[in-house]
Order: structure tokens, then C-alpha cells, then sequence
């Protein structure tokens, strides 16, 4: 079971209201997507992660195939089960790994280059870790170095195994400092995977398609009507996005301008705070980060009156709640004294108490959001 429908469209830009219907529930969307790489939020049960007001998780294919293995979550009942959460999921493909385990590892970058790299990768390079071919990718394990190979015939195997609600083809997530020549002939690799993707799947979930094309807006272009033109039941927005945030905000409006409007459009691994609006305003329906987990469990709190790294000790003086606009448990229950006082004394507790608070805020953002598109204010 899943269905998409709109209800309602911003006046003010391509903001729009929806809901996603699937065996596990429905989702209210816009809607951002907590990252459970492991089939966990790292610090919180399931239980926990629902009263964050998370309507979806996202787990990784790689890892999870890695360890436990699909043949153990299938034989529990699949993820859900797995991991005992009620409410939909996604997989992503193993596609991002061919980036963050080649040449993400090789060059030490992200999907948005932090500063500007005099680096170009070139048509035919390889990168040092892993071989990339038409058929699929050969990867080394990060556990054990063995060798692992993943193409789209065996990411929809694995995926469906695993038993998501929601599930992506396999594609190759193109590094920042690829030029032209290499984007382009990486984007014929991805077309003809994302083909072979829905010949393969026999299951019932709904199959995401990703566009591709980095940078170059011939080739996000040519992608999304490609992608687009496919009968996937929605879509990922892939790849990287360059070195300037103004280039993913043009290149996500590139891509939704050419892809059906009446199909899901997710966001591949972005959602910094600051980016979520334009993202929204851009037509994106749903959107993965790990953002506010990753720097919960680092000491940085999210807030109304901005960030706060509580490993200062500034903040052992400080008898004020978290954030006294914030309804969650940490916030009605902690002092920013005390939290501070955990992060330096290294308790495992301070890692869970901003984990959940991080959560809790991102959502109910995307929450005012949805209720501003409601009232016509955003």
C-alpha cells in the first residue's frame, strides 16, 4: 500500500502540503526524516524516538548488510519487527557509500565541499577503495576488508529482504570535484541502474528513483526527465551539491520543475536547520540528515535563540532550562547547568537528553512549517 496526495500548494513559492499513505501509517509532509543507520537512533528506543513527534526513519542498506545481515532482520520479521518501530520506513540504496567510501574517503568530502578544493576527478578515474564497473561496485568492508559486491539487482535484493516501506534504486552519489566528462558518464550508469531496479524488484514496496547529474544543470535536467519519465512511485534528489548553498537551493528547483508533481520528491542526506525552509519552499517533500543526532551526542543543542555547544563551561553557571520555548521532557525537566555538567563528566545520559531534544525541535519546525503552508503564510 502506498499513495501520495497533495493538499494544498503555496501561493508564495512550490511549498506543498501532503500526505504519504503507507502500510505502516501516513506521513504529513513536508516532513524530515531521522537517520537510523543502524536500524537505531543511536542513544533512544523506539519508544523514545515516537514522542520526538518522528513520523519516519531511514536505515542503511550497507551497513545493515553488513551487519546483522538481511537474512537475520528478514528471518525476525524485517525491520520493523526488527527493530520495533510501528511507523514507515525507508532504505536508502548503498549508493551514498559508493561516494563516502570512494572518493569521500579519498579526498576527505562531504557532500557539500566546506571550502573550495583545487581537485578535479576526471572521466575513467577510479577511486582507491572500491572499482566501480556497469554491472555494480566491489566494495571493501570498513569491518574487515573483505570484499563486497553491490549493484542494483543485489541493493533491491537486500532491500526487500529488509522490508522498508519505502526503498531507493541503486545509483553512484558523484563527488563535489567530478568535472563534466565523469558527472556525465556517471549519469548513464545511474539511468541504466535505476532501469534495471524496477525490472527487479518483485515486492510490494513503493521504489524511489534518485536524479542525479551533480552540479551541471544539463545534466539535473536530463536526469529528472529521465528519472521522471520512469514509473517509480516517487523520487530522490542525489549526489552532491557543489560548494555553495545557493547552487543546491537552483539545482533542487531545476530537478522538481521537470519531475510529476503528483509523486513524493525526497531529499538525499540534507537538512541543516538553516536549509530546511529553502528546501521546503522548493517543492521537496521529504528530507533525511543526520544533522541533529550527530551533533546532539557532540554536545550541540539546537535552540530557539540558536546553537549551544554545552561542553563549555560557561554553561555550569547556567540555571536556565535548554530552551524555555521547547515543550519537550529535557527542556520542562534540565538545567543547561546540568546537561553541561553530564557532557563533561562524560555520562552516557547527556548524549540520549540532546539526541532527543535535537529531534524533538527539528521536528516541530518542519511542524510550524507545515502549519504556516496551512494558514498561507509560508
Amino acid at each position: 500500500m502506498f499513495e501520495f496526495k497533495i493538499s494544498k500548494k503555496s501561493k508564495k513559492n512550490n511549498a506543498r502540503l501532503g500526505i504519504l499513505k503507507t502500510a505502516h501509517g501516513e506521513i504529513e509532509t513536508p516532513a524530515f526524516v531521522p537517520v537510523a543507520t543502524q536500524a537505531a537512533i543511536k542513544t533512544l528506543d523506539s519508544q523514545e524516538v515516537l514522542k520526538t513527534k518522528s513520523q519516519i526513519l531511514i536505515c542503511n542498506t550497507f551497513h545493515l548488510h553488513l551487519k546483522p545481515g538481511e537474512k537475520i532482520i528478514k528471518s525476525s520479521g524485517g525491520l520493523h519487527k526488527f527493530m520495533n518501530w510501528p511507523k514507515p520506513l525507508m532504505t536508502d540504496s548503498a549508493g551514498f557509500q559508493v561516494f563516502s567510501l570512494g572518493f569521500g574517503r579519498d579526498f576527505g568530502m562531504g557532500k557539500i565541499l566546506k571550502e573550495k578544493n583545487g581537485g578535479k576527478i576526471k572521466s575513467g578515474q577510479q577511486p582507491k577503495l572500491l572499482k566501480i564497473t556497469s554491472e555494480g561496485v566491489l566494495f571493501r568492508s570498513p569491518n574487515d576488508g573483505r570484499k563486497i559486491f553491490i549493484g542494483p539487482k543485489e541493493s533491491i535484493k537486500i532491500q526487500e529482504s529488509l522490508g522498508a516501506d519505502i526503498i531507493f534504486a541503486f545509483d553512484e552519489c558523484t563527488p563535489p570535484i567530478a568535472n563534466y566528462a565523469y558527472t556525465k558518464k556517471s549519469l548513464k550508469l545511474t539511468h541504466q541502474w535505476a532501469q534495471i531496479c524496477l525490472n527487479a524488484k518483485k515486492s510490494k514496496q513503493a521504489l524511489f528513483g534518485i536524479v542525479q547529474g551533480g552540479k551541471f544543470k544539463d545534466l539535473r535536467i536530463e536526469s529528472a526527465k529521465f528519472i521522471g519519465n520512469l514509473p517509480f512511485d516517487g523520487f530522490g534528489i542525489g549526489g552532491e551539491f557543489g560548494d555553495d548553498k545557493k547552487i543546491m537551493e537552483k539545482m533542487i528547483n531545476w530537478v522538481n520543475k521537470e519531475l510529476p508533481e503528483n509523486k513524493p520528491r525526497h531529499l538525499l542526506g540534507i537538512g541543516y536547520l538553516e536549509d530546511i525552509p529553502k528546501i521546503i519552499k522548493a517543492g521537496v517533500d521529504t528530507f533525511d540528515c543526520i544533522v541533529p543526532t550527530h551533533y546532539g551526542r557532540r554536545g550541540i543543542a539546537f535552540t530557539s535563540s540558536g546553537e549551544l555547544d554545552l561542553n563549555k563551561s560557561k554553561f555550569l553557571q547556567d540555571k536556565k532550562a535548554l530552551d524555555k520555548k521547547c515543550p519537550c521532557f529535557v527542556c520542562q525537566n534540565y538545567s543547561r547547568s546540568y546537561l553541561c555538567h553530564l557532557f563533561r563528566a562524560k555520562e552516557i545520559s547527556a548524549l540520549k537528553f540532546l539526541t532527543f531534544h535535537n529531534l524533538y525541535f527539528f521536528n516541530s519546525f518542519v511542524e510550524n512549517i507545515r502549519n504556516a503552508i496551512k494558514k498561507g503564510k509560508f
